[in-house]
């Protein structure tokens, strides 16, 4: 009988092909955001003059004062080894005083998750809170990584669409429409990347009421608080419902409020068992935050809203500007948003005309064209599950954004239909 050498398989112990990547992270849509404005940051590299209303970003510098913050942190042999997983403790209680002071909401430092960018602080929000089959309602048109945060935590969003009509707030009503017996949490976004909708402290109070009702939770993104123009208010929902404050999750960061967008600096504010159990999850994925990172926007929570008033000056004129020449775009309609450093448009006008020999059926489409054609670069609706609408962030100087909305009007105008 042959002897079979212990290094040789049998046919049994062979397994099938294999794949390179995983199903779960092959699944993944790439951030199409960051898709456009890698795109249009490469035609720029190039030679080519591309005006670009893709980045949600702040086209400011971080203040001096934080910056030399951060250099002082650097020279700090303290910052040159790990420090707790959930943040430095100076940093959590700051955050803690920043959330009373501007939410009203008092939270203990204990309740608090430094993370690398509030993009990870959802992250960390739905994989700590969801289980397989789980399902979120999610307010369309939407962040591009929310969806993707979700499926990967294992949950299942349930998209609940909103549009111009209602100003694009999914109200409790909305909501409760959508909802079935797998329903576990309410995303709540306000102000809205990408529509720039501030919910009104009523429809706020609505959504959390509901959720007390239904025992559901709340993810509440509060990113763009300080970003409201005119009438609007910004609220948060535990401290216009204080019942709901151990089944809400707060996400926030420094990166728009402070021009801190590549610093990474973000934050997750729950019940202390889900903040131990993100922690937890944390201490195996990244660990802590860069120190110097984390001193760096203790500096800017320590500090005034001096360099965000100018921001937001500068926002707030931009503002008006493309929603008055976004609406003299034929075939265009914008209505003035009330949040954050994006216009929403309606796009839909301009979609199956023909534009020399080619007739985009899709904003995606469209959008192309207008990289091509008129070194237009902004994010179509698709990303956003809103097709027919496109993202124009306004965070770009001022003679750029009206350099790019002539082009785009030139453009439109000369469509043969």
């Amino acid at each position: 009988m042959a002897v079979m050498s212990p290094t040789q398989p049998t046919a049994t112990d062979r397994r099938p092909e294999l794949g390179t990547v995983s199903v779960r992270i092959g699944s993944v849509t790439p951030s199409a955001t960051l898709a456009i404005d890698a795109r249009a940051k490469a035609l720029r590299e190039s030679g080519v003059d591309i005006v670009n209303f893709g980045a949600g970003e702040p086209n400011f510098p971080t203040s001096p004062a934080i910056v030399e913050a951060a250099v002082a942190a650097c020279r700090d042999p303290k910052s040159h080894r790990y420090s707790p997983t959930a943040g430095l403790s100076e940093l959590r209680a700051e955050i803690a005083k920043k959330t009373e002071r501007d939410s009203h909401f008092a939270v203990e430092p204990s309740r608090v998750l430094v993370t690398n960018g509030a993009k990870h602080a959802v992250s960390n929000a739905f994989s700590t809170l969801l289980d397989e089959g789980d399902e979120v309602l999610v307010a369309s048109p939407y962040w591009t990584t929310y969806p993707e945060a979700i499926a990967l935590a294992g949950g299942r969003t349930v998209v609940v669409p909103t549009d111009e009509t209602c100003n694009f707030v999914a109200d409790a009503a909305r909501l409760e429409r959508f909802a079935t017996e797998r329903t576990k949490v309410i995303l709540l976004v306000s102000p809205s990347n990408p529509t720039g909708a501030v919910y009104a402290r009523d429809q706020i109070a609505d959504v959390g009421q509901l959720a007390l009702e239904r025992n559901w939770w709340v993810v509440t993104d509060e990113i763009y608080e300080h970003l409201v123009y005119d009438e609007a208010e910004h609220h948060s929902l535990p401290a216009v419902v204080p019942e709901i404050a151990d089944r809400c999750l707060v996400v926030n960061g420094v990166s728009k409020t402070y021009a801190m967008t590549g610093w990474r600096v973000g934050w997750l504010i729950g019940p202390t068992e889900v903040i131990e159990a993100a922690t937890n999850l944390q201490s195996h994925v990244t660990s802590n935050v860069s120190n110097v990172a984390q001193l760096a926007a203790l500096s800017a929570l320590r500090g005034d809203l001096s360099s965000a008033r100018d921001m937001h000056a500068a926002f707030d004129r931009r503002r008006k500007v493309i929603h008055k020449l976004l609406n003299e775009i034929p075939g265009v309609r914008s209505v003035l948003p009330n949040g954050a450093f994006y216009a929403f448009p309606n796009m839909s006008g301009l979609l199956g005309r023909s534009f020399g020999n080619r007739r985009p059926a899709s904003t995606l489409e469209f959008a192309e064209l207008a990289l091509e054609e008129a070194h237009v670069a902004f994010v179509p609706g698709e990303a956003f599950g809103a097709p027919g609408y496109a993202r124009f962030s306004y965070a770009l100087a001022d003679d750029d954004l009206e350099e790019g909305l002539r082009r785009l009007e030139a453009l439109v105008r000369s469509s043969t239909d």
